[in-house]
């Protein structure tokens, strides 16, 4: 469908004033390295730009015939879903590389049969992607929080997990750092799922395509909720998802000819610079995955009878 900065930071100082002893974020999400002076991605800091977005300033509502609409002076964004179309929105800007958040409030109610998409994606056939989907489902029942990564266009590499929390009942924070050496999704700041560069056992990563913010809501009764066995009730509808304080610590890619380009910094990082989530933040990714995580591809027998995929190896896990 359609950063990591390895260090989540807000970036209110300037890159000359990071030195060794800098291994945490302001916001708490660590990074732990054998060398902190080798921490990765410290090289394209230079070139990040901390932006609060203004949603009228910084997207385009790009269909769904007003059912996108942005609220006040730009600090809300709603889409909505009726029988006759959902809707969509696109960042204007592209980045590669760095931290992407989101703050989101999904469709409250009986919401089966819908999915609100919120994903970065390059473009074309052969494109990159790293999703959050948000399945629906009956009143009382847990939404399903669906992700994958797609390289060169496959994707294949689904997670889904269930949420400790309403996700209905007020904002939450969704969050992608992505960097050349890793991938994390995050839920109110705690990993849910790493996706690491493991391009040395011959595992595509996405490190050379910009990408975009996208979000929509649509409908997929065919099967986002119980393989598609509950319908969408249309007497709910309109079914709308809100949106706020959108925040990009990233490397944003240049519109014009002569400015800096973002991977011209980022390729220029030895391969010696090892780095990993600290402990603290490997155990909550061990609590999310242990105590939420209700489909993982690198289990499914019957879909890999021949073998599993080479990073779901344990060694590589």
């Amino acid at each position: 469908m359609h950063i990591q900065c390895a260090i989540n930071i807000k970036l209110k100082a300037s890159c000359a004033q990071f030195s060794s002893s800098v291994t945490e974020s302001k916001n708490g999400f660590f990074v732990y390295s054998r060398n902190p002076l080798l921490l990765p991605f410290l090289t394209t800091l230079f070139l990040i730009t901390p932006s609060r977005a203004n949603f009228l300033q910084d997207f385009d509502i790009t269909w769904g015939e007003g059912r996108g609409k942005i609220v006040g002076n730009g600090d809300l964004l709603t889409l909505s879903l009726d029988r006759y179309s959902g809707s969509g929105f696109q960042s204007k800007k592209e980045y590669l590389f760095g931290k992407i958040d989101m703050q989101l409030k999904l469709v409250p109610g009986n919401s089966a049969g819908t999915v609100t998409a919120y994903y970065l994606s390059s473009e074309g056939q052969n494109h990159d992607e790293i999703d959050f989907e948000f399945l629906g489902n009956l009143s009382g029942e847990p939404y399903t929080v669906h992700t994958n990564v797609y390289t060169q266009g496959k994707g294949e590499r689904e997670q889904q997990f269930r949420l400790w929390f309403d996700p209905t009942a007020d904002f939450h924070t969704f969050s992608v750092l992505w960097n050349p050496r890793t991938i994390v999704f995050l839920v109110d700041n705690t990993p849910i799922r790493e996706f690491k560069n493991l391009e040395n056992i011959g595992v595509q990563f996405p490190r050379k395509q910009p990408m975009r913010l996208y979000s929509s809501i649509w409908n997929a009764d065919q099967w986002a909720t119980r393989g598609g066995l509950i319908k969408t009730d249309w007497s709910q509808a309109p079914f709308t998802a809100s949106y706020r304080n959108y925040n990009a610590s990233a490397c944003t890619v240049p519109v014009n000819p002569g400015q800096p380009a973002c991977s011209s910094a980022a390729n220029q990082q030895p391969d010696d610079r090892p780095w990993k989530l600290d402990p603290v933040s490997e155990e909550k990714l061990k609590w999310v995955q242990q105590n939420y995580m209700i489909y993982n591809y690198c289990t499914d027998t019957k879909r890999f009878p021949q073998g599993f995929p080479p990073e779901c190896s344990a060694d590589h896990a």
